[in-house]
């Protein structure tokens, strides 16, 4: 799916996401932690957000697969996460919205 994914489509999809994290290099926290660089980040990592200890035990850095796994059904992923979002049911928008991070990443 990542071959076929698209980036412009991401923001669109992403609303959702924007409601509880931001975007911004070392952006505040909202609800959730900030999303700049997070495709390639471990996870669990930025040190002034408490995380759920579901997804503080993970380990490993966040790559399509496990961000596929998370952003598809966040409860299944990280059982007793405190992110309430049921998730995203479609592939291609999941795999959209994958790229769509990526392009946040770094000294862009």
């Amino acid at each position: 799916l990542m071959k076929t994914a698209n980036a412009d489509n991401g923001p669109q999809i992403a609303k959702k996401c924007l409601m509880c994290h931001s975007l911004d290099k070392d952006g505040p926290n909202k609800l959730g932690p900030h999303l700049w660089n997070v495709a390639g980040r471990p996870k669990a990592s930025i040190a002034d957000y408490k995380y759920s200890p579901a997804l503080s035990k993970l380990g490993g850095v966040w790559d399509d697969d496990s961000l596929f796994a998370f952003l598809h059904k966040p409860s299944s992923y990280a059982p007793g996460t405190k992110m309430s979002f049921a998730g995203i049911s479609k592939p291609q928008d999941i795999a959209d919205v994958i790229l769509f991070l990526k392009t946040y990443v770094h000294d862009k």
